[in-house]
């Protein structure tokens, strides 16, 4: 892994961290996310084509700041409690579509990008439905106004809510990972001498 892919994955552990803590803020995150990824990847590669060096990192940080604005101004709109909630996050947007243009990944083959987002996507719906789960108890809270979401059990563990302990459970969810494909590797592997 270059380093401009570790910036990449680093910039996705603030959204996958942050905007997590609940169904409903994961889907908003993800959908915004979703819109400003697909503009981008739209708008940049005509710009990208006539501009070269410090020209085209302002061109993608001015197009990922106005789609990102644009998003926002729409989730202000139609989705204002989770804007005034998770809206802080839009800023990383835009800079997570910098860095991704920065490190080549819209240049990359559509199967390959199609894949790393729907890894992150994946992720990102796994982590906020376990936070979810066992921070409060309930499933699908705060979806909608009329429904309260599915209650499981009445009491959660307040901690998995917060960023802290959304990095420990990722932490369990990757050496939980490791433990499995370790395990696979380990009895495919044959014990002759």
């Amino acid at each position: 892994m270059n380093r401009s892919m570790a910036l990449s994955n680093s910039m996705m552990l603030v959204l996958l961290l942050g905007a997590t803590n609940s169904l409903a803020a994961a889907l908003g995150t993800m959908l915004m996310f979703a819109v400003v990824l697909g503009g981008f990847s739209l708008c940049m590669p005509p710009l990208r084509s006539r501009m070269d060096g410090s020209r085209a990192l302002m061109a993608s940080l001015l197009l990922a700041a106005t789609l990102t604005g644009c998003a926002d101004l729409l989730a202000q709109r139609w989705f204002l409690p989770w804007q005034q909630a998770f809206g802080l996050y839009g800023g990383l947007i835009a800079l997570q579509c910098v860095v991704l243009e920065h490190s080549g990944f819209f240049r990359q083959p559509l199967a390959q990008r199609c894949r790393f987002c729907a890894r992150s996507a994946g992720l990102m719906l796994l982590l906020a439905v376990l936070r979810e789960l066992i921070g409060h108890g309930t499933l699908g809270r705060g979806l909608s106004e009329h429904w309260h979401g599915l209650v499981l059990f009445r009491d959660g563990l307040p901690l998995v809510t917060l960023v802290p302990g959304a990095f420990l459970l990722l932490g369990l969810l990757l050496a939980a990972r490791e433990a499995w494909t370790r395990s696979n590797s380990i009895s495919k592997e044959s014990h002759r001498p």
